[in-house]
């Protein structure tokens, strides 16, 4: 389904975020996860993207093959990084002739350590991207991305939402948010988006952090992210690792009643291939289809 049926469609969309696995068992071991995770009655599945290399194949794979073996909507992560123009023409020619009708235009992140270079033939920002996939492929729902915290490489925040703006103004369906653990800043960059004229449903992304590894990890990927001092104070306390996980899981899922309560158009939860914290969160809430979840 288009994504801007599916939002005219559901007062909430939940989404869930997958990334490609690397070995056939771990394709079995993911595609168990999805099954796990159907009955909610998700609104669609994201898969992340690497650029270039057997990840980039990896990730068209697997979008291929959910569309072709679920009943899920599934949206592919399309990035700049490492492609020129007419490699992503290419791209977008297999997804639409094996009936994806929806894409998340990034800019991408450049290899640790090192600073984004266009290619040559290539795209410099999302906004490009954007355009170049309105223009040629008109039947295509195109998500960007929206940085509630900001986004490290914009200190200015003026210039953040102006950049933003720019990406919608290029086409773009709906804005998907970067992971954040306070709500107020997810509210504020709401409001923000709506001072600048930006009309198209945001949806929240939200991660169960289950132990303080994994915190660190988010930290390092997720640069800016903020971790608020009563949550990191919780996750410390928790003596074992099974309190840790119920520590991060009851924080994700007052987040998600408290985004639920200020009628947010969606929530997006980033799964790490895993289905046991998004089933909890969701059985916390008492509810076993997200259709209730309104």
């Amino acid at each position: 389904m288009h994504i801007t049926k599916i939002f005219k469609s559901r007062s909430i969309a939940y989404s869930f975020e997958v990334f490609p696995p690397k070995s056939k068992e771990a394709s079995e071991q993911l595609f168990a996860t999805i099954r796990e995770l159907s009955p909610l009655e998700l609104a669609y599945v994201s898969v992340t993207y690497g650029a270039g290399g057997s990840t980039r194949d990896l990730t068209h794979e697997l979008v291929v093959r959910i569309q072709q073996e679920t009943d899920l909507t599934v949206v592919s992560h399309l990035t700049c990084v490492g492609s020129t123009k007419d490699e992503i023409r290419s791209i977008l020619d297999t997804y639409a002739e094996s009936g994806i009708k929806n894409i998340l235009a990034l800019r991408g992140d450049p290899p640790m350590g090192k600073t984004f270079e266009p290619v040559p033939g290539g795209f410099s920002y999302a906004a490009e991207l954007v355009a170049f996939i309105r223009k040629n492929y008109p039947q295509m729902g195109i998500g960007v991305a929206g940085y509630p915290e900001g986004h490290p490489e914009t200190p200015n925040r003026l210039l953040e939402i102006d950049y933003l703006k720019a990406k919608v103004d290029a086409g773009a369906d709906y804005i998907c948010s970067q992971l954040f653990f306070d709500n107020n800043e997810f509210y504020d960059f709401r409001e923000r988006c709506e001072l600048v004229g930006i009309g198209i449903p945001i949806v929240a992304g939200i991660a169960p952090v289950t132990s303080v590894k994994l915190m660190k990890r988010m930290a390092e990927v997720s640069a800016g992210t903020r971790f608020p001092a009563r949550f990191i104070k919780a996750l410390r306390r928790a003596e074992k690792q099974e309190h840790m996980t119920k520590v991060g899981i009851h924080w994700a899922t007052e987040q998600v009643r408290d985004l639920i309560d200020h009628n947010v158009s969606g929530i997006h939860l980033y799964t790490l291939n895993k289905s046991s914290a998004t089933r909890q969160i969701y059985d916390s809430l008492g509810v076993t289809t997200t259709r209730y979840l309104v």
